[in-house]
């Protein structure tokens, strides 16, 4: 069965992902493709070209994408002035020995491969940093932070708003029964330059093994590193678990790094066979979309929410 599952905010793209999938392209193709058009969301303040900056008014693009079939993997974090970090981390894994590149050595490699250089941040980002910063300093003062000694209060105290955040994950499964996972995100607006969050990690933000399942997270991304909470769910399901017994397993991993940060965590995932789920600690709940190789139109569906006093039931 081929299928498309992707984060709320994955609707630009998910059409386009089974498309592909549909003219027989692999679901790494696919991910890649429904992705790329998320990137070029402007609307999408958490993703690619309309994502929100860091402190210093830069945007850091990262993202990450895994082949089920092989376990080869590629990432990129910390990108600037590329719109495209999921195609720049698909080069990563096809091209060189290495996983995950960041920072300067991304931008270089994007350039080494051929992408094009766009401007970012564009100015609707850039006047949401001069609306967010100017209560704390005077508009001609922005401009020069790099050159402040100290930025971390500054982070703190922006962060400490728990500002919404977004990031987009697509896992597909195409018609030879190959897995693969995508995720791209701008990380937490207004971050310490070179922040990563889960989504270039490989097994936090994302993880896709064929014999399995795959699973990608949204949400305040240091706690499903700290957990692994992508590699965790797929293990789950390795040891005979099904795929909304392993969500709710990694949440259960979670809850005591939940309640002592007020943070959240969104999963979805599927297993070996196609099976979706989706999972959300936000008490208001939230949405992730399905797409099947006989749909016409994606599926929204409500994710689980998950209560401590309620896991499993």
């Amino acid at each position: 069965m081929m299928l498309v599952v992707t984060s709320h905010n994955g609707l630009p793209g998910i059409a386009k992902a089974m498309q592909v999938l549909r003219e027989g392209g692999t679901a790494l193709d696919a991910v890649e493709a429904g992705i790329r058009l998320v990137e070029l969301n402007e609307q999408d303040e958490g993703v690619g070209i309309g994502g929100l900056p860091n402190i210093l008014g830069q945007v850091e693009l990262d993202a990450s994408i895994m082949d089920g079939r092989t376990l080869a993997a590629g990432a990129v974090g910390a990108v600037q002035g590329y719109a495209h970090p999921i195609s720049i981390a698909r080069r990563v894994m096809e091209l060189t020995p290495h996983v995950m590149l960041v920072g300067e050595g991304a931008n270089r490699f994007a350039a080494e491969m051929g992408f094009s250089r766009c401007d970012l941040p564009l100015e609707h980002a850039r006047n949401k940093w001069q609306e967010r910063l100017r209560d704390l300093f005077p508009a001609e003062e922005l401009d020069a932070l790099a050159e402040r000694k100290e930025l971390l209060p500054l982070v703190r105290e922006l962060i400490n708003t728990r500002l919404r955040q977004g990031t987009v994950n697509f896992l597909a499964r195409d018609q030879y029964g190959d897995i693969a996972c995508g995720v791209s995100t701008s990380g937490w607006p207004w971050k310490y330059p070179g922040r990563l969050g889960d989504s270039p990690v490989i097994g936090a933000g994302g993880y896709a093994d064929n014999r399995y399942g795959a699973a990608a997270c949204t949400g305040y991304g240091e706690l499903s590193i700290r957990a692994g909470t992508a590699r965790s769910i797929v293990l789950y399901m390795k040891m005979g678990f099904s795929v909304a017994e392993a969500c709710w397993e990694a949440m259960r991993d979670l809850q005591p790094l939940l309640t002592a940060s007020g943070g959240y965590i969104n999963i979805v995932a599927m297993d070996r066979h196609g099976e979706p789920f989706g999972i959300t600690s936000k008490p208001s709940g939230g949405h992730y979309l399905v797409m099947r190789e006989d749909s016409h139109t994606p599926e929204e569906r409500d994710a689980v929410v998950y209560q401590e006093n309620t896991a499993g039931e």
